[in-house]
């Protein structure tokens, strides 16, 4: 059993929302509440429903129609609006906090949102916008992302946001497939005190998407748009002091919300549509159960417009949260930013990556030390698995009385397959348990569930955000072949982990880039978890490449603080490979490199990185937060 490093008081368990929640519906635990929620799937998700206080036009005749994997129908009859139910509470306290690296901050009323939100969606009419059609936006994590968010969901449009930072071919990729009517979009952004002119990415993406009838221009740098041959508007002539109602329309549960995207480094972006009704439903389940988001916390996720973790941040304002949104570098002016912003905003709920945590610890930084934290409750981390030595710092060095939440989910799914839960203990190097409601399994190599092993990531039931669709997908043969190609009617996501005999959950990375030598399957985040917390070891990333018959694992290591990756390091980096997990896990090459190369949600490539060793190309490099650096990994292996 992993030692437990925190566990909630008896007090704080019974000032829940999920003991509350638990002991409504007669469940004195967790275990048999989850249960409950896989095997009473309708019962299950009309207590969401109801515990969450849906609004909705029109019931539905029952909450689970015809059941299928993939086909479910949830809540058939219904018909409700997304921004209805984010937008249900009105007064003068904080919707958003917005904050940028400069230090700049401004605070959103709860009305005021509302009133931006509808002088936005009349634009959008005024512009031709029906239900149906897309509004694609090109924007930073500021106000206007979520104000149009909500006016085109208000109208039953579909949204679908990049963040400024991509490129034009990344840009193009996704927002050429969706044929968006209108787009938003900023002329520029600042990152890490530099500013950085996008008008022409946005040119590039207009000549390229002939079904764009209107552009929405936000000014961040007073930069001039070259767009003489489409009609254009500023976003400020759309909003006014005074501001008008919204006008929700109401739709089936299932009607088209947002359209996200897969992070496309080696293929095509897959372009995912995802319902009103399932993300809000789900969200409302694990903001209010999982995550205890009360009316009133504060929540911030360091994320951009272009990553799932945005749009799981923004629905917790059904949840009654103040969301905290940053524009800009979490590094700049130094790694204390975001720990200072947490403590001037009395952010309850903090969230960020492993690789953020790994910085602010290898920089020397304690949090505790540099801002006043004691709101903070919860501390989630997501983006890859989180190493054991990192519980231990965080709760040296954050709180020794926080939640500590590491979750697994995904774009796919827009939401968690396991995750945080406030009335269960922490255990070292584990996720807390799988989420509500998510039939999930590790299945062995026959199609087995195993407990206590390794396996592949399966979900054995229907839950609400199964993708609606793919986008240009009509017989849906592509989104079949994504999930349900290895197993038909059993949800495949692509991840190792291992279901823990406590219910833990661990995740050992993608099982498509799983190490294989001697044919033993070795998951990426073992050889992470290993060495990431030696001190001379910034990031790593490691792949595996055929040699024969077999394979050989192939260690690409970033050193700290320019340190030599000479014959001493490397013993001693196989060495601690060796100890923490087997043999087989020693890398037969240890390479240094300048560079790790991620997506622009902050994940690995390790994909990328194996296709580049063995002499492919990348065609979608602007995918990537850093695409230049893979050249490094262009390399002649010896022996």
């Amino acid at each position: 059993m992993s030692e437990t490093v925190w566990s909630p008081t008896q007090e704080a368990v019974e000032s829940t929302l999920l003991h509350r929640f638990s002991a409504r519906h007669g469940f004195d635990d967790y275990r048999s509440l989850y249960e409950w929620s896989i095997t009473d799937r309708a019962g299950f998700w009309q207590a969401v429903w109801e515990d969450g206080e849906v609004i909705a036009s029109a019931p539905a005749d029952a909450p689970l129609g015809r059941e299928a994997m993939p086909g479910t129908v949830w809540f058939p009859g219904s018909r409700l609006n997304y921004a209805e139910n984010l937008l249900r509470r009105t007064g003068d306290e904080p919707a958003i906090v917005t904050a940028d690296e400069s230090g700049a901050t401004a605070e959103i009323s709860r009305d005021r949102l509302r009133h931006l939100v509808g002088d936005v969606q009349r634009g959008l009419l005024d512009l031709g916008v029906t239900a149906g059609d897309r509004v694609a936006a090109l924007l930073p994590n500021g106000l206007e992302a979520v104000v149009g968010m909500l006016a085109a969901s208000a109208i039953g449009a579909i949204w679908s946001s990049c963040s400024p930072d991509f490129g034009p071919t990344a840009v193009i990729d996704r927002f050429a497939q969706i044929e968006p009517k209108v787009l938003i979009a900023t002329d520029g952004f600042r990152y890490n005190g530099k500013e950085f002119d996008v008008t022409g990415t946005v040119r590039s993406a207009l000549d390229a998407m002939p079904t764009v009838e209107h552009l929405i221009t936000v000014d961040r740098l007073g930069a001039r748009f070259d767009v003489s041959t489409i009609p254009t508007t500023p976003w400020a002539t759309l909003v006014s002091e005074s501001g008008a109602e919204p006008e929700f329309a109401q739709l089936p549960f299932d009607h088209p919300l947002y359209i996200v995207f897969s992070s496309g480094t080696t293929g095509p972006p897959k372009s995912i549509v995802h319902g009103a009704g399932g993300v809000l439903i789900k969200h409302l389940c694990e903001h209010r159960l999982l995550s205890n988001v009360h009316p009133g916390d504060r929540l911030f996720w360091f994320t951009t417009t272009g990553w799932m973790m945005w749009n799981w941040m923004v629905g917790s304002l059904a949840s009654g949260a103040t969301i905290v949104l940053f524009d800009g570098s979490p590094s700049h002016p130094d790694l204390t930013t975001l720990w200072r912003l947490a403590g001037s905003q009395r952010v309850t709920h903090f969230g960020s990556s492993p690789k953020f945590l790994s910085a602010t610890a290898n920089a020397g930084i304690i949090p505790a030390s540099v801002a006043d934290l004691s709101s903070v409750r919860f501390v989630g981390s997501t983006g890859s698995p989180l190493a054991p030595e990192q519980f231990d710092w965080v709760y040296a060095n954050v709180s020794p009385d926080v939640q500590l939440a590491s979750i697994t989910g995904g774009t796919d799914l827009v939401g968690l397959f396991a995750g945080g839960v406030p009335t269960l203990p922490v255990r070292r190097g584990e996720i807390q348990a799988r989420a509500l409601g998510m039939a999930v399994e590790s299945w062995d190599a026959s199609g087995s569930p195993v407990i206590g092993t390794q396996g592949e990531l399966v979900c054995v039931a229907p839950f609400p955000t199964m993708p609606v669709a793919f986008w240009g997908d009509p017989d849906g043969s592509r989104y079949r072949a994504a999930y349900f190609e290895e197993h038909p009617g059993v949800w495949t996501h692509g991840d190792l982990i291992e279901v823990r005999p406590e219910g833990g959950v661990i995740v050992f990375g993608r099982s498509d880039t799983t190490l294989n030598p001697g044919g033993v399957r070795i998951g990426t985040a073992e050889i992470y978890r290993a060495i990431e917390t030696m001190s001379e070891v910034d990031d790593s990333i490691v792949v595996d490449h055929p040699k024969g018959d077999d394979v050989v694992v192939v260690l690409f290591v970033k050193t700290a603080n320019a340190v030599a990756l000479d014959h001493e390091l490397t013993t001693a980096i196989k060495a601690r490979i060796r100890a923490e997990t087997s043999p087989r896990h020693v890398p037969a090459h240890v390479i240094a490199v300048s560079e790790i190369p991620y997506t622009r949600s902050g994940k690995k490539v390790e994909k990328a990185v194996r296709m580049t060793l063995m002499g492919e190309t990348i065609t979608n490099r602007d995918a990537l937060a850093n695409p230049d650096c893979l050249d490094q990994y262009r390399v002649d292996l010896p022996g």
